[in-house]
């Protein structure tokens, strides 16, 4: 008596193909098994049949549980053009799965030069750094910089070369912010005065000490000389009679006045020529001879005498031996001396131009030579 027959659900077409497939893989496997008989025979061996209905059984539970009877009762009449339709489908697969992996490589070379890119933006922005904070460094050393604010120039740099929000340059290491350079003092800049010229006065009056020296020299010589004409002057009393004059009124009074005569015109004529000490000398020797006179006068003394005898002594002196001695030596000491002074007088000129010339160059070149 024959089983009662179990309905059983019908299957879709695809779910007969792959049953027919995995039905002749196993087949297949069996006369493997059979052929090459081993312990290690079935795990050097695997058969893509069998793989695709294992995989088939995975994710479709108890489909194939029949397949058994199916082996039992042999191979249905349409197995072999099955067993082709899924030797194609697997070599679609094959064909997918190796663009996949082609596909999966440029993805991975991608992201690789994509990661490249990546780090040399990363050493191209540290560069940039370092170069940013070598040029704050030295413009902190040259001239001061205002800064209302804590950011540093590196994190302006980084901000600045960020490629996008997700990727972000960190420097390994802080940064410190450049300290700036101390306030320079202000540099005032003021215009050279002219130079001072140097005048030839001063030289004139020591010239002029050393002139009357020798006037006062000449002039005791001249009253000596005198004496000893008259016999009142010998070489015992010599040293008493030189002595005498230098306690009268007669003497120091023309030497006075020969000394302001002198200086008076050695600040009249300054820097002057020689020509001029020639020339205006007349005025020093006619001033010392009239200090001879005063001299005189004040000698008498004129303010215990009667204006009448004080006119007497001036007449009787006006051609006395050393007024006109008084009124030579005053000329020739003029002359001389006053060569002195107007050589002086040429040198000081000389220092004038050039401290002339030199601030006209220093006007001619501008505020820059001035710093």
């Amino acid at each position: 008596m024959s089983d009662p027959e179990v309905p059983q659900h019908k299957q879709p077409h695809d779910v007969d193909h792959v049953v027919g497939s995995a039905n002749e893989g196993l087949d297949a496997a069996a006369a493997a098994r059979a052929e090459v008989p081993g312990p290690n025979a079935e795990r050097d061996t695997v058969d893509p049949d069998l793989a695709a209905f294992e995989e088939a059984e995975r994710e479709h539970p108890g489909t194939f549980s029949s397949s058994g009877d199916d082996r039992d009762a042999g191979a249905a009449p349409g197995s072999a053009a099955d067993g082709d339709v899924l030797a194609a489908d697997q070599r679609e697969a094959d064909v997918d799965a190796a663009d996949e992996r082609a596909a999966a490589d440029r993805a991975a070379d991608e992201r690789a030069a994509a990661d490249r890119a990546a780090d040399e933006r990363a050493a191209a922005d540290a560069r940039a750094v370092t170069d940013a904070r070598a040029a704050t460094d030295a413009d902190a050393e040259t001239s001061v910089l205002d800064r209302p604010h804590h950011h540093s120039v590196a994190d302006t740099a980084y901000a600045a070369s960020a490629p996008d929000a997700h990727t972000r340059v960190v420097p390994a290491e802080p940064l410190e912010a450049p300290v700036a350079a101390p306030a320079p003092q202000p540099i005032f800049v003021q215009a050279p005065e002219p130079p001072r010229e140097l005048n030839n006065r001063g030289a004139a009056g020591g010239i002029g000490l050393v002139a009357t020296l020798c006037f006062a020299l000449l002039l005791l010589g001249a009253i000596l000389g005198l004496g000893a004409l008259e016999g009142e002057v010998t070489t015992e009393n010599i040293a008493d009679a030189a002595l005498a004059p230098l306690t009268t009124w007669s003497f120091w009074v023309p030497v006075v006045v020969f000394f302001l005569s002198f200086w008076l015109l050695g600040a009249f004529i300054n820097r002057g020529r020689w020509g001029k000490w020639v020339i205006f000398g007349l005025f020093v020797a006619a001033a010392t001879y009239g200090g001879y006179l005063l001299g005189q006068l004040f000698q008498a003394p004129f303010w215990r005498i009667p204006p009448t005898e004080a006119a007497e002594l001036v007449n009787e002196q006006l051609f006395a031996p050393l007024a006109i001695a008084a009124f030579l030596f005053a000329r020739e000491l003029t002359i001389w001396f006053g060569a002195w002074v107007a050589r002086s007088g040429a040198r000081k000129k000389a220092l004038n131009a050039e401290a002339q010339a030199e601030y006209e160059r220093t006007l001619e070149a501008g505020p820059a030579a001035l710093r």
